[in-house]
């Protein structure tokens, strides 16, 4: 696999609003965990090899989530996701696919359930921050492994 081209060299100006728009989604108060699983939902989504691959990986850094990672294409269906996680998860979806159908009405209460504001404020800014990285990697050809560690390549 080949890199199209570096995003980040390319265009500072674009990897700075970027890391400007991650920096505000990471400062939230919404656990890691989820926000982790919301980053792999979306990926898996939209077909991000490379954000798929970094985000199981960072999850897996919080404890054994194998079994989240593992199961997460089917959450419904899993009973290892916490009724918050399962709100997150269907508001990431409706999010993501927005043009199929807009965010549903029983999607918005679920959410809203769990979350205050503030928190479902933050979970919107943390599905379009995923979706936005997502693009950038697909766009631009990136790919597990295409950067280095050192690179600070963060979607």
């Amino acid at each position: 696999m080949t890199l199209r081209l570096n995003y980040r060299t390319a265009s500072p100006q674009v990897f700075q609003a970027m890391t400007n728009l991650q920096k505000a989604s990471s400062d939230s108060s919404l656990d890691i965990v989820l926000v982790e699983l919301i980053k792999i939902r979306v990926s898996q989504i939209n077909c991000c090899a490379f954000c798929l691959d970094m985000h199981a990986n960072d999850l897996m850094k919080h404890g054994d989530y194998g079994n989240h990672i593992v199961l997460l294409n089917a959450w419904r269906e899993a009973p290892i996701y916490t009724e918050e996680q399962r709100a997150a998860l269907a508001l990431a979806e409706a999010v993501t696919l927005i043009s199929e159908q807009g965010v549903p009405e029983d999607v918005y209460a679920e959410a809203r359930k769990h979350f205050d504001e503030k928190e479902f404020m933050e979970l919107i800014l943390a599905i379009n921050t995923i979706n936005s990285w997502n693009r950038i990697a697909i766009s631009t050809g990136m790919f597990p492994g295409c950067f280095s560690p050192s690179q600070n390549g963060r979607a």
